[in-house]
């Protein structure tokens, strides 16, 4: 199975292209086509020559999925279910206020932490989301361009999957991914230790305790 460009660090990408032998300048033109224009097809990233699309298609494809369903309430408010690399399908919800739109993303398929508030406690655990699906649930939503603010208050504790959404996180905030401020994403957690020290030593965006 080819590995997903589509959540990739800068860092990564660097890795990816300087492994196929490209110029350095490569990793960001990547980049660009993934996180600024958003292309889902290795063959539209045309600054990259037809043989280095070829190079890079062998082994990766630009990765995401599209949704499965979505339902709109009567505030506006839109659900979206996404299928996962484990074959569990996960939530993600859209809720727009004034100028503001707000996109809460999974980041596991169940969750392990069995919270009886929670009803995706209720369903035991399925498995993690790469940083890939994570970012997939964001660009593929109908609102994707006027979403301002994103919260990883969806499916899963986020803590308990910490490498990939830390992984997100930077695509989100780095100058070669989205370009967001940190103050734009929130974690919201039960609180899970040592993963909390660490988020919170490695990571500007703003935190949120579910109590």
């Amino acid at each position: 199975m080819k590995k997903w460009l589509l959540g990739m660090t800068p860092d990564q990408l660097r890795e990816i292209a300087s492994g196929l032998s490209f110029p350095s300048f490569a990793a960001g033109q990547i980049a660009g086509w993934l996180y600024k224009k958003r292309v889902d097809d290795i063959s539209l990233m045309t600054s990259l020559s037809l043989k280095q699309r070829e190079q890079l298609g062998e082994k990766y494809t630009a990765g995401g999925f599209k949704p499965l369903e979505v339902t709109v309430s009567k505030d506006g408010t839109a659900k979206y279910l996404f299928p996962s690399l484990c074959g569990w399908p996960v939530e993600s919800v859209v809720i727009p206020d004034g100028e503001r739109t707000t996109i809460c993303v999974s980041s596991q398929a169940g969750c392990k932490m069995g919270c009886r508030f929670c009803m995706t406690g209720r369903m035991g655990f399925m498995g993690n989301l790469t940083a890939g699906e994570i970012i997939s649930q964001i660009i593929n939503v109908k609102e994707s361009e006027s979403i301002t603010n994103a919260v990883f208050m969806g499916m899963g504790e986020p803590l308990d999957n910490l490498s990939e959404v830390l992984s997100a996180m930077e695509v989100l905030t780095s100058d070669r991914g989205f370009g967001w401020s940190p103050k734009r994403v929130t974690l919201s957690t039960i609180g899970v230790f040592p993963a909390l020290r660490e988020f919170m030593e490695r990571s500007r965006c703003h935190l949120a305790i579910s109590m």
